[in-house]
């Protein structure tokens, strides 16, 4: 069921008394939702700075305790919600992340600072190469510093830092994609035979991941997730971040299944993304290896991605990600090309997804 709006005098008198003295409630937008439980509004204000706050509101008061993302390793007790208990870790290193001004436990509602409209996704559709290739790299600058400086500050308050990919992570993931990607989207699962083969597959790459060291992973780090103000992009929707294979944030941004950018300027990325790395006294990287991990990493999470779409479309009754499908699957038809170990997917899966044909 659809959130009910936030009761305008609740939202009135948190600004009043819980922000900062002078402000006021001017007025109230709702804002486009993305494919979670929340929603997100805009609260216009007098006598400010701020002139405005993001106020989000949460399906339940304590409901987003829970991840709406499959993780691994939550023993840990979570005493406080993700959202807050990471943005103050980012926070703390000095990523860009919204400051929170106020959250109002009670009712569910968190006071946010107003990075604007304008995603990444957004800025580059009108951009020149030049201004799409400086974006592009900023947002590598920004993940750099993210990955480094988070994975540094290893505090074990941190919710992050009690989850990781695993193998059982990543293969869930995978079967997620043959749930939904396959068996949901065809009305037929895959025979026995084909997915035997596959999952031998998914299982080696799963494996070969998931033994790769683990850094801060943001978990969605893509042109929608990133914020243009001014000269600052900003960082949001990081409630689910767990730790996990470097190539992870890269290939969630790189290969993102909103914006397709040239191979040329992928390869370029991929490199710059490398130089800064080890700018920053990251261990030398053995590049040609990387790139192979990259690769696979963009099979998992656009396959991934591609279950979740319909996923979204089935079960939450949301169809707005079904037209981005043909573009992650052209991710992976042409990662399964350049490799010849993963001919058994092009063989057993291809006939049951046509864009990978």
């Amino acid at each position: 069921m659809p959130l009910a709006s936030p009761d305008p005098a609740v939202l009135a008198d948190a600004i009043a008394t819980k922000l900062q003295p002078g402000l006021g409630l001017k007025s109230l937008t709702p804002l486009a939702g993305d494919a979670s439980n929340r929603r997100y509004f805009r609260a216009t204000l007098m006598g400010g700075p701020p002139n405005s706050v993001i106020v989000m509101q949460l399906a339940e008061p304590e409901g987003f305790k829970q991840s709406e993302e499959a993780v691994s390793g939550t023993a840990h007790q979570i005493a406080e919600l993700p959202f807050i208990n990471i943005r103050s870790h980012l926070a703390r290193v000095k990523v860009p992340v919204p400051t929170l001004y106020y959250y109002d436990q009670s009712v569910g509602l968190l006071y946010l600072e107003d990075f604007g409209d304008v995603t990444l996704a957004d800025a580059v559709s009108c951009a020149d190469q030049a201004q799409l290739e400086s974006r592009y790299r900023q947002a590598i600058d920004v993940l750099v510093q993210m990955q480094v400086d988070a994975t540094k500050a290893d505090d074990r308050t941190c919710l992050a830092f009690h989850r990781g990919f695993d193998a059982p992570l990543l293969m869930w993931e995978f079967d997620h994609f043959l749930e939904y990607g396959v068996e949901v989207r065809n009305g037929s699962p895959l025979a026995d035979v084909d997915a035997e083969a596959v999952r031998r597959v998914f299982k080696n790459i799963a494996d070969q991941l998931a033994s790769q060291p683990r850094i801060f992973t943001h978990r969605d780090y893509h042109s929608r997730n990133l914020m243009v103000d001014g000269t600052r992009l900003g960082v949001i929707d990081f409630q689910d971040a767990l730790m996990g294979p470097a190539s992870y944030d890269l290939a969630s941004l790189v290969r993102d299944a909103y914006i397709q950018l040239d191979e040329v300027l992928v390869d370029e990325l991929v490199e710059y993304y490398q130089d800064q790395m080890t700018d920053r006294g990251v261990s030398r990287i053995d590049r040609t290896a990387f790139r192979r991990l990259f690769d696979l990493t963009s099979i998992q999470r656009n396959l991934k991605a591609a279950g979740r779409f319909v996923y979204i479309d089935r079960v939450k009754g949301n169809p707005k990600f079904l037209a981005d499908i043909p573009r992650v699957l052209s991710y992976v038809k042409q990662n399964l090309q350049k490799y010849p170990e993963l001919e058994p997917l092009k063989r057993h899966l291809a006939p049951y997804v046509p864009e990978l044909q």
